[in-house]
């Protein structure tokens, strides 16, 4: 593919986890739970990895910044995750 391509894509991408995590804000604030406020916050920082990606150099995904701010998104979903598991009220007893 070629350059201008590339930077086509990154920035459609970067707009969908923008606007995902503009959605998740959203049910966020309406229901006040974290997981959403979680899933919010990586999707806008995969947003902001595909903008660095295309800033700085769109065909060479070898940046360690840009991967560190892909693990930071990713590890924040886990979290969340983790997190809405660990609230989960526990069973009835039988």
């Amino acid at each position: 593919m070629n350059h201008d391509l590339i930077t086509f894509v990154q920035g459609i991408s970067a707009t969908a986890a923008w606007a995902s995590g503009l959605l998740f804000v959203r049910v966020w604030r309406q229901s006040h739970d974290p997981l959403f406020g979680f899933f919010g916050a990586a999707f806008w920082l995969l947003a902001a990895s595909w903008v660095l990606l295309a800033v700085s150099s769109p065909t060479e995904e070898t940046r360690p910044y840009i991967y560190g701010v892909r693990l930071v998104a990713f590890a924040l979903l886990i979290i969340g995750m983790l997190e809405k598991n660990r609230r989960r009220s526990p069973r009835a007893p039988r």
